[in-house]
Formats: C-alpha cells, sequence, structure tokens
C-alpha cells in the first residue's frame, strides 16, 4: 500500500508516516482500512462517527471485543486496528493481548491502542515486541480528530506513537528511582531527552531550544552514552531505546 498521507494535528510520535515528495503529494492515495474493537456501545459510535467522517480511513468493520474482530480479520482485511485497552471478558488488557497476537499472525498490521490510564506497563508490554507499527493513545485525545487520525496514520506507515503524558509517566518514574543513570545527565541534557523521546528530529529540537543542530547532535551522543544506548540511525530507535531504559522496573 502506499504511504498514506499524514493528516492534520499535532500528534507527538516516535516515527510518523514518510513525508511524500513534493511532485507526488497531489497523486491519490489509498484511504487506511481501520478495523475498530470498543466494548463500550457509546464510545465506538463516536469513534464511527470520526472514522466515517475521514476520507483518508475507511471503516472496515466495527466490534465489541476483541475475540469477534480477530475472528473476522482475513474478511475485513484491515490496515490498522484501532481498539480499545480493556474489554470482556476479564476487562484487563485485552487491547495489547490482541496487538501482540497481531504481530504474530499479521505483522504488516498497524495497532492503535486507546487507553483511559497513562501506565507506564502498559504502553511497554505493546512495544515489548518492537514499536513499529504500535501506537498507544490516551482517550481523552480522541476529541482531538486530527491526532487519531494522525496516530492511525503513522502505525499504517510503519511508525509508533506514544502518547505524551506516558513519555511523562516514564521519565518521572526513572527519576524517582535512587540508582537511575538519569541522576548522570545535565539540565540541558534531560530537557533534550524529553524532546527526543517525544520524537522530536535533532533540527526541531534546536529549534525549540534554540540550539544549532551540531549541538543537539552532541548532547544527544552524550545522553546516549551517559545511558548506555546505542546510536541508531532513525530517530526512532533512539526514541524506542531510551523509552525502554526509563521504564525499565519503574518504582
Amino acid at each position: 500500500m502506499p504511504a498514506p498521507r499524514s493528516p492534520g494535528g499535532t500528534p507527538v510520535t516516535l516515527k510518523g508516516a514518510p513525508r511524500l515528495p513534493e511532485d507526488e503529494e497531489s497523486q491519490d492515495v489509498s484511504p487506511i482500512r481501520v478495523a475498530l474493537a470498543e466494548d463500550s456501545y457509546l464510545v465506538r459510535q463516536a469513534l464511527v462517527s470520526i472514522l466515517t467522517s475521514s476520507e483518508e480511513v475507511v471503516l472496515a468493520a466495527s466490534y465489541s471485543d476483541a475475540v469477534s474482530l480477530l475472528a473476522g480479520i482475513e474478511r475485513d482485511r484491515p490496515d490498522v486496528v484501532l481498539t480499545d485497552i480493556r474489554m470482556p471478558p476479564s476487562g484487563d488488557d485485552e487491547g495489547i493481548r490482541l496487538a501482540a497476537e497481531l504481530r504474530r499472525r499479521h505483522p504488516e498490521i498497524g495497532v492503535v491502542v486507546l487507553s483511559q490510564y497513562a501506565e507506564p506497563r502498559y504502553a511497554l508490554q505493546l512495544l515489548a515486541g518492537g514499536s513499529d507499527g504500535r501506537a498507544y493513545m490516551l482517550k481523552e485525545r480522541v476529541a482531538d480528530r486530527g491526532q487519531l487520525l494522525s496516530a492511525i496514520s503513522a502505525v499504517a506507515a510503519g511508525g509508533s506513537h506514544i502518547d505524551p503524558k506516558v513519555v511523562e509517566a516514564l521519565i518521572a518514574a526513572r527519576e524517582r528511582a535512587e540508582d537511575s543513570s538519569l541522576s548522570e545527565l545535565t539540565p540541558r541534557e534531560l530537557e533534550v531527552l524529553a524532546l527526543v523521546a517525544q520524537g522530536l528530529s535533532n533540527s526541531a529540537i534546536g529549534a525549540q531550544l534554540f540550539l544549532t543542530k551540531r549541538a543537539v547532535e552532541k548532547h544527544v551522543g552524550a545522553i546516549l552514552s551517559k545511558l548506555c544506548l546505542p546510536d541508531g540511525e532513525e530517530v526512532s530507535r533512539r526514541v524506542m531505546a531510551t523509552l525502554v531504559y526509563l521504564a525499565d522496573r519503574p518504582r
């Protein structure tokens, strides 16, 4: 499927849908097929309304539980699954389990998990098999149609999206740990790390902190060195490694 055009909104993404070259932006792109799993009738109808009002997505199917959605995957052929984190029968983490099952059976399908909870452990469970094609988004963001569609677009393109409140919770948990390696970072490095964790490029970080791109690169290198994290070629790999480290056995 051609990379979908990134919709409006200001999401916090680790790696979003790639920007199309200028000479290709005007070309038509196929809408993203979305399958929905949400046990609350009212919330499900609200999501259906958002999805059906957008030309960038097509609602392939809507279900009240993860089991039914899994059973219909072959028929529905979605590009992305949008799922609540808690559904029957256990009401615990069915959305996370669904994402893990899809990773095994249909790794090409992206998953956006909606949750009421800025709980780091849920986000880590979701990303345990890799960050590609996975998003963890708080339900309060759904009111912003652009953010929801942006998360869907990102995972459809193989990218990732983590709610900023979850990022904050991860960082706070590690800062509280007495043995946290974050204590070795300077205040400026902590500022840079927070922006890296939000998916900003080195250029974007420099613009926000009034630093040159070269200065940001030096800060990022120092951060990765102090946290014993390998430097990768893509921002999303650095961010994922940072998130995993920050949330390792949070206290």
